[in-house]
């Protein structure tokens, strides 16, 4: 039987490449691991050859391309029998556009404001400028839309089976409005020469009958292309005539033509560089090919979640994961909307089925209680382990040898604000154009605040922006709560302080539209409406403004210790003692106790291990800070410098050595692995957008840093570099993999369902995507599970850089989450206490539920124990004592109320062990997750 809450998940990424089938065929294997849920990508209906499934087309298909409804239903039946659950990642809040696969967006070109799917989209049809008419903005062209129009790359063609016209760009269909096509049809016989003619006279006809600026309508049209395509010898007429319309060089008559025809469309099209500006509908974050879904519209909501509420209702789906919450307009509403539609369609299962959402806390920052969710997806968990994980002594050196690379201090908050200058300067130019407009909409319209200027209040809600410190705030319609009211107010606070103009309540005013207050009844009447839109789209640009300031640009710019520039994360972060990780894990097991704990997923930065690797230099800095010192005396020959170009910058180069350090192979770099970390470095030179950028490419660096790349891993020209990376890299993998075998058990054990990515059972040192997406040799980990089944753990330690010993390590750990169950889902955290010399190397707590229990000790900061990275500690490396006063152990002779850490950790570094609790503790009280 499934169990209601997961005991462990396991992330799969479907692709055409690793289908239904493919999922299919590993149940048995993730069966053996431990695992008790399949975690799916999402696999509702993407666009063509997608490698993500976010990028859905259509909400209500199984994508056909991962085996449609026969390879999902074969999946579930072999799930079911092998008494696994599926949790689907869900994408609610965008879909893909552009192209000829979205039937809804299509709808919305062909018909404007009038489309019944118009509602769907968070389109602002009144912003584009010098148009008489509404329309939305398609910055789909490579060049400019002159220069597009005049080289005929954009070409009106007919569609003979639907009777229909659409201007194509390549590969990306631009239907016509059919209340042009008696314009088009009139210019089209004439062309033709066929006004004679029997079919060209039935045409003139047809378009004759409809008369008026909006006929043939959304009611008249199906009769109208109906009719046109059952006119014998029509397809060859248009297609001669359609020459009125080709476009082209020495073709002005036509292109002037063509160009008219589209300048009275539900639509403009545009250069892809004018997203930045001039885009006038809601995207995900910067990416103009996936437009925002209102799901706050309810038929909007229904349709989109028309296939998932079949799935639970049939039993085929126990749990959701639902991407990007930060997006949705109102996330208390929609959970409540979600919370009904699982209880009326989920029977008796209802109340264990298992929802968790994709959110990005602040470092003070805590998941706000929505209806039916047991908590995040682990970003924050992950964090919290990478810091327990790190020396503070060895963090501040890291700060001063970041300090003297970049001549800049380690603090977060200048490169953080820098970087929100610059994506509001080039990335979301748009949307924050949008929101100034509509601001000043809203002060022009009350005379108490109408003397507002445009570039006052532009300058007064960017300094608003660049101070907001977390990705969003959640207003409802009802208003703001006191947390809300708090935070906006210590935010304005902060913009007032940077503001050195006259003030005149203009940020009073900012206040009150961004706590909606300005909407209440009062003397100074602004309109309601556009209060709320405002304050409401205010918390969706919000959110991805913070994303790609903070995850995209400034966790590039900033190197003290790449291990912490992670998602969810801050780079310049404290460690954390034992104590204070113990109260945020006693806080997670009352608060929070079925949320998801993950060490990697499709978007972080770095595989776990690699992180595991990175964090160990906190622990030798002196060491590192002499090693980069050598490596850029012996690497300088290949630094290309000329004029002011540095390629790569000295904080670039910085960069790299981490990188190479957190992927370094047992055996020498080979030539895969070479174009990976040049494919790394562009792109991460692109997200830094200082020396180049995704909107401005500079070619010339790129190049250049390749080259450097290339140059220092060819031992032919940097042997010694190579041998001395080598020597250190080693040392450091020995330590990042003990590290990792505590991050393993950590997640494992603490609070939460921990979460596998797929491939990650042996050592993950892969880089940001896609290198993280690259195919899992499933087939390998499965002979090796079933070789380990009884492990000899000296026999793993000697072969640690196998990574067999992880795998091995993890169905330990989720083998004793199966046996007890109950502990790990409903059980206390007790934090035990450790005495000796070690005592701060030891993190260890008991999880318990009555009498059940289980001891668990992960070890930390293994460089004195392992000779600086030299050897696997042994057992009586360790001295100290583990305090489990009252406990006694399942098969492990002892005596007394202590366990030596010799003997603990005499196979591995880290210990789970189950136990007998000396008495029924009494029942903790938990926050309860119920559907409304």
């Amino acid at each position: 039987m499934v169990p209601a809450i997961p005991l462990a998940t396991y992330r799969l990424q479907l692709t055409a490449n690793f289908d239904f089938d493919a999922a299919s065929a590993i149940v048995p294997y993730l069966k053996a691991l431990g695992i008790s849920h399949l975690y799916a990508s999402p696999f509702t209906k993407a666009r063509k050859g997608s490698t993500h499934g976010y990028d859905v087309v259509n909400h209500t298909i199984i994508n056909p391309e991962l085996g449609g409804e026969d390879g999902f239903e074969r999946l579930s039946a072999l799930l079911k029998a092998h008494d696994l659950g599926l949790i689907l990642d869900f994408v609610p809040n965008h879909v893909g556009v552009f192209f000829d696969d979205n039937p809804w967006w299509l709808d919305v070109l062909e018909w404007g404001e009038a489309s019944p799917h118009a509602a769907s989209f968070d389109i602002d049809w009144d912003q584009l400028p010098y148009r008489a008419r509404g329309g939305v903005l398609l910055p789909i062209l490579g060049a400019s839309y002159g220069k597009a129009l005049e080289n005929g790359e954009i070409e009106l063609r007919y569609d003979a089976g639907e009777g229909s016209f659409s201007a194509w760009y390549f590969e990306h269909r631009l239907p016509i409005a059919p209340e042009r096509y008696g314009e088009i049809l009139h210019m089209i016989v004439k062309e033709a020469g066929a006004e004679a003619s029997s079919a060209g006279q039935r045409i003139l006809g047809l378009a004759s009958r409809y008369r008026g600026l909006r006929h043939p309508n959304r009611k008249e049209a199906p009769a109208f292309k109906a009719e046109l395509k059952d006119i014998e010898g029509s397809q060859a007429i248009i297609e001669r005539g359609l020459a009125a319309y080709r476009a082209g060089p020495d073709r002005p008559v036509q292109t002037l033509a063509l160009h008219h025809l589209l300048e009275r469309q539900h639509y403009k099209l545009g250069h892809w560089r004018l997203a930045s500006s001039d885009i006038n509908y809601r995207r995900f974050f910067d990416v103009n090919s996936l437009a925002g879904l209102r799901v706050e519209d309810a038929k909007t909501f229904n349709v989109a979640h028309r296939l998932v509420r079949r799935l639970i209702a049939e039993g085929k789906l126990q749990g959701l994961r639902l991407d990007h919450i930060d997006g949705l307009r109102d996330p208390a509403q929609y959970f409540q909307r979600l919370s009904r539609l699982i209880r009326h369609d989920g029977g008796k299962a209802a109340k264990s089925f298992y929802v968790v959402v994709e959110k990005i806390l602040g470092e003070h920052e805590d998941l706000r209680p929505f209806a039916g969710v047991a908590g995040t997806t682990g970003y924050e968990t992950l964090n919290v382990m990478t810091r327990v994980l790190a020396r503070q002594e060895g963090l501040d050196a890291l700060g001063e040898t970041w300090r003297q690379i970049s001549n800049m201090p380690p603090a977060l908050t200048p490169v953080l604000k820098a970087a929100k200058r610059r994506v509001l300067e080039t990335l979301l130019t748009s949307e924050f154009t949008v929101l100034v407009r509509l601001l000043g909409r809203i002060a022009a319209g009350h005379y108490s605040t109408r003397d507002f200027s445009a570039d006052s209040l532009r300058q007064a809600f960017e300094l608003y922006v660049l101070n907001f410190p977390i990705y969003r705030t959640y207003l409802t319609a009802a208003g703001a709560s006191s947390d809300d009211r708090a935070l906006i107010a210590e935010t304005i606070e902060k913009a007032r302080a940077e503001w050195y103009a006259a003030d005149e309540g203009i940020f009073d005013f900012l206040r009150d539209a961004l706590t909606m207050d300005l909407a209440k009844p009062g003397p100074a009447l602004h309109s309601a409406p556009r209060v709320r839109r405002f304050a409401l789209k205010v918390q969706q640009f919000t959110g991805p403004l913070m994303a790609k300031s903070l995850e995209d640009t400034a966790f590039y710019r900033t190197h003290r210790l790449l291990a912490l520039n992670e998602v969810g994360g801050e780079p310049s972060a404290a460690a954390l003692s034992p104590g204070e990780f113990h109260h945020l894990m006693k806080a997670r097991a009352r608060d929070w106790p079925h949320a998801m704990t993950t060490t990697a997923t499709h978007d972080t930065k770095r595989g776990e291990d690699a992180r595991a690797r990175l964090v160990a230099l906190s622990e030798i800095p002196g060491e590192w800070t002499a090693a980069v010192a050598r490596w850029k005396v012996l690497n300088a020959p290949h630094i290309v410098s000329d004029g002011t170009l540095r390629a790569p910058s000295a904080t670039f180069e910085y960069m790299l050595y981490q990188t190479l350090l957190g992927i370094w192979p047992p055996a020498s770099p080979d030539r895969p692995l070479i174009e990976r970390v040049q494919a790394y470095a562009v792109k991460a030179a692109r997200e830094a957008k200082q020396e180049t950028s995704w909107l401005n490419p500079n070619e010339r660096y790129e190049k250049a840093v390749c080259r450097f790349v290339e140059q220092i891993l060819d031992p032919s020209a940097s042997a010694e570099f190579l041998e001395s990376l080598d020597d250190f890299a080693r040392r450091l993998a020995l330590l990042g993999a003990l590290n990792s075998l505590s991050q393993i058990t950590l997640k494992a054990m603490m609070p939460g369902v921990p979460d596998f990515y797929q491939g990650t059972e042996f050592w993950d040192l892969s880089m940001v995507d896609p290198d993280n997406r690259r195919p899992v040799d499933f087939a390998e980990r499965a002979r090796v599970l079933a070789e380990v089944d009884r492990p000899d753990w000296q026999a793993l330690a000697g072969d640690w850089q196998s990574g067999h010993v992880k795998l091995a390590w993890i169905r330990q750990l989720l083998r004793l989450r199966n046996e007890r169950p109950d502990v790990f889902t409903d059980g206390d955290y007790e934090p035990l206490e450790v005495s000796g010399r070690d005592r701060d190397h030891v993190i260890a707590f008991a999880r318990r539920r009555g009498r059940q229990a289980v001891i668990v000790a992960a070890a930390r900061w293994f460089a004195p124990l392992t000779d600086q990275g030299r050897q696997w500690p042994r057992g009586e490396a360790f001295e100290g004592e583990l305090h489990i006063d009252g406990y006694s152990l399942d098969g492990m002779a002892r005596s007394g109320p202590r366990i030596p850490l010799s003997a603990l950790f005499s196979s591995l570094p880290a210990a789970s062990i189950k136990a007998t609790a000396p008495g029924a503790a009494k029942p903790s009280t938990k926050r309860l997750r119920q559907y409304a």
